[in-house]
């Protein structure tokens, strides 16, 4: 019994020094790695969270080395146990989970009558094609229906790796279509005033439906009436735009992390993300057309005031060039869509996050569907970052800059 108990302490003993090496090691990585600038309100919060995030997928991926499990489950399984408070439908909200074409979604649908048709919105999440859920995404989705008396309807699209590009696109489709097919009729909801978005991916999502149904369109079924574009990514061609360049190491989404994901989305071939990163996947031809659309000139004077440096194109590579170029399709990249294309999307609404590295992709978007004589209602976040509204409604993790900003999303849903 003496030697059992002895060999079980010191079982503990080893477990509990190899998790306090394990917090060193990410406590000094997070320090070394990441630069959060003074201007985010609640910075240590913010890194506390990157360490937990990051101790999570380095935990996932000593699972995956041991042939456990898959280092994706492990990260889909904490994020839905962090980034979830489970509580019954608040007064006036009816919640339910439906399908749409074989596309699971959650319908949240306020019970106060409504004058006429009520408004919709259809929301995907963000996790960048990768890991976010319907769940994840539920507080957003609560407080967008609840505060704007709207129909929303949150899309639980399939997700890379399993499912790569256009699966998740076609998801979302199918979803918006099949609900605004019986918008009317199943949820009292006018089809005309029915409005697509979501968060980051979900947001790249949102758009590029948009561009899509704008080619598709027959007059059979409404189109989406606006987009909801929050702190999208719009585009593979330049990693190199001066957010990219001034965020580059701040959390929750870091510049290569970007490079990555689109990657994961695109054919899972991450060994060509360095080749992404500096713009060798790009041919001169289209650099130049590209320039048109992403050149640093078309951001206002305020977004360079921190620095960029220019940065000359590496060698073209064509290898990868022909691995990668679907991703320069405006359906990867909406920022990269066709001019006649964009001018018949709807109305959009574009948050921006000052710290963060998707920052210039929002703003060069706006530029472009305003050149193109599409309104857009710009709301700016300028202690934000990326993930913000990820923990919107999460007690103690919310940050104070998510309320002004789930607000101005709220304000736009309104005059839908």
């Amino acid at each position: 019994m003496g030697v059992g108990l002895a060999i079980l302490i010191m079982g503990f003993a080893a477990l509990f020094a190899a998790f306090l090496l394990l917090l060193i090691g990410l406590v000094y990585a997070e320090l070394m790695n990441s630069e959060i600038p003074r201007g985010v309100t609640g910075r240590w919060k913010l890194h506390a969270i990157h360490i937990l995030f990051v101790g999570v997928a380095v935990v996932g991926r000593i699972l995956e080395r041991l042939g456990l499990c898959h280092q994706i489950s492990v990260v889909l399984w904490a994020y839905g146990n962090l980034l979830v408070c489970r509580r019954p439908a608040p007064p006036g909200l009816h919640i339910r989970d439906l399908t749409f074409g074989g596309v699971p979604v959650r319908v949240y649908q306020p019970t106060a009558p409504s004058a006429g048709g009520r408004r919709g919105l259809l929301y995907f999440h963000g996790g960048g094609w990768v890991t976010g859920s319907i769940d994840i995404s539920d507080e957003i989705c609560r407080c967008i229906a609840k505060e704007s008396e709207t129909t929303v309807v949150s899309v639980g699209y399939r997700l890379a790796p399993e499912h790569r590009y256009p699966a998740p696109l076609d998801d979302c489709e199918v979803a918006t279509r099949g609900f605004l097919s019986v918008a009317e009729a199943e949820f009292g909801v006018d089809p005309r005033r029915v409005a697509v978005g979501g968060d980051s991916a979900g947001a790249n999502l949102a758009a590029a439906l948009c561009q899509r149904l704008a080619k598709k369109q027959d007059g059979h079924l409404s189109s989406p009436c606006a987009q909801v574009l929050i702190y999208p990514v719009l585009q593979m061609a330049d990693f190199s735009l001066p957010s990219y360049q001034q965020n580059h190491a701040v959390p929750l989404l870091f510049r290569g992390r970007a490079a990555f994901y689109y990657l994961q989305y695109l054919n899972g071939d991450v060994s060509l993300c360095q080749d992404v990163l500096e713009g060798a996947h790009v041919p001169p031809d289209l650099r130049l057309e590209y320039g048109r659309w992403l050149s640093p000139e078309l951001l206002p004077a305020q977004f360079l005031a921190r620095g960029c440096g220019r940065v000359e194109p590496p060698p073209y590579d064509a290898e990868a060039y022909h691995a990668v170029r679907t991703g320069l399709d405006p359906e990867m990249s909406p920022l990269l869509g066709e001019d006649e294309v964009v001018r018949r999307t709807p109305r959009a609404f574009v948050l921006t996050c000052e710290y963060d590295v998707l920052r210039d992709d929002g703003l060069l978007y706006r530029r472009r569907l305003e050149d193109l004589g599409v309104a857009v209602s710009w709301h700016h976040v300028p202690d934000g970052f990326h993930g913000l509204l990820s923990f919107y409604g999460l007690s103690w993790l919310s940050f104070p800059a998510a309320g002004p900003a789930m607000d101005s999303v709220v304000r736009f849903v309104e005059t839908l």
